[in-house]
C-alpha cells in the first residue's frame, strides 16, 4: 500500500515487529517525580517509600537516544524496538493503564514492553500506521502496572490548513457537564520541563519555529501524556481519600500554549469522566477512571 504521498508501506514486513519485546529496569529515583509535583505547583513532595501517582510511571524507563539515533523531528529513530514506519509524523494517540498495586518510590522496578499489534489504516487524512504496545511494570516480584499504549503514524503535512470541527464541550448545566473544573495556563517552560523529565524531544512541543513552519501547528504543542496527567491530577485533588486503579485517555483535538484550557470531570459512583477544553470550547482529550479506598489499598499492604 502507499500514502497520499506515495511512500510505500509494506505491512507484512512491519508487521514483523508483532511480538517483540525489550525488558528495562528503573530505580524509581524520587526526583523526576519531586520535579514534576513542582510543575504541578504541588504543596507536598514525592518521597522515598510513597506511592507513585498515576500517569507518573511515565518519568521511568525512559529511552535514551544518542543524536544519531535521533530523528529530525527529534523522536527517537524507529527500527529498533518500535517498527520503521515509513509515516514520518508520531503521537501519543491513546492509551490504557490497570494499577494492580502503587509503584514505590526508590524501589527497583521492571519494565516488560511487548509489540501487540501492527496495523494499517486509510483515515480522513490519509494512511494510518497504528502501533500498540503492551507494558508490564513489576516490582519485588509482583505486576504492579499493566498498560497498553496506542501510537499513530501519518504523512507530513504538505502546508497549514485549518483544524478539523471539534466536539464541543458538554455544558455543565446538563447531566453530562462538569462538576468540577479547572483553568490551566500552558507556557512554553511548562512544556520543556515536561519534555526534559519525559526525555520527550519532540520539536513540536519546545521548539516553535519547527511547530509551526514544518508541522504547520499554530503554536507549540500540549504534550498528551501531560494532558492525561493533569486530568488525573485534577481528579486527584477532588477525591484525596482515594485513588485512581484504571485510567484509559483519547485525543481528541490538539491543544496549544498560545491560549488557557480545562480540565474538566464528573463522578458517577466509583467512575469519573474527565476531559479537557480548549479556549474555543471544543473536547482536546478524553478520559475515564475508576478510583478505590486509598486506606483499603494499604491495608493489603501496599504502599501508601
Amino acid at each position: 500500500m502507499t500514502s497520499n504521498t506515495e511512500t510505500p508501506i509494506d505491512i507484512e514486513y512491519l508487521k514483523g515487529w508483532e511480538g517483540k519485546t525489550i525488558q528495562l529496569e528503573d530505580g524509581l529515583s524520587p526526583f523526576p517525580a519531586q520535579a514534576l509535583a513542582g510543575v504541578f505547583n504541588r504543596d507536598e513532595r514525592p518521597h522515598p517509600g510513597g506511592a507513585l501517582p498515576p500517569c507518573w510511571q511515565w518519568l521511568y524507563f525512559l529511552d535514551t537516544p544518542s543524536g544519531a539515533g535521533t530523528g529530525a523531528d527529534g523522536h527517537p529513530a524507529t527500527g529498533g524496538f518500535l517498527p520503521p514506519s515509513p509515516l514520518p509524523r508520531r503521537m501519543w494517540a491513546a492509551g490504557k493503564f490497570s494499577i494492580l498495586r502503587p509503584l514505590e518510590l526508590g524501589q527497583t522496578a521492571q519494565k516488560t514492553s511487548r509489540i501487540a499489534s501492527v496495523d494499517l489504516k486509510a483515515g480522513k487524512s490519509g494512511v494510518l500506521l497504528f502501533v500498540n504496545v503492551e507494558h508490564d511494570i513489576a516490582q519485588a516480584g509482583q505486576l504492579c502496572v499493566r498498560e497498553t499504549q496506542n501510537i499513530v503514524y501519518r504523512e507530513m503535512p504538505q502546508s497549514a490548513a485549518p483544524l478539523p470541527p471539534g466536539e464541543s464541550a458538554p455544558e455543565d448545566k446538563t447531566d453530562i457537564g462538569a462538576q468540577w473544573r479547572e483553568t490551566i495556563t500552558p507556557d512554553p517552560v511548562m512544556l520543556f520541563r515536561y519534555s526534559a523529565l519525559t526525555y520527550n524531544s519532540h520539536r513540536i512541543h519546545y521548539d516553535r519555529d519547527y511547530a509551526v513552519n514544518t508541522e504547520f501547528y499554530p503554536a507549540l504543542v500540549v504534550h498528551g501524556p501531560l494532558l492525561a496527567s493533569l486530568l488525573a491530577e485534577s481528579a486527584s485533588r477532588q477525591f484525596p481519600g482515594e485513588r485512581i486503579d484504571t485510567f484509559s485517555f483519547r485525543a481528541q483535538r490538539p491543544t496549544f500554549d498560545d491560549q488557557p484550557f480545562q480540565v474538566c470531570g464528573r463522578r458517577d459512583g466509583d467512575k469519573l469522566t474527565l476531559w479537557t477544553v480548549d479556549h474555543e470550547g471544543f473536547v482536546g482529550m478524553k478520559a475515564s477512571a475508576t478510583l478505590t479506598s486509598a486506606a483499603s489499598s494499604n491495608s493489603e499492604g501496599e504502599p501508601s
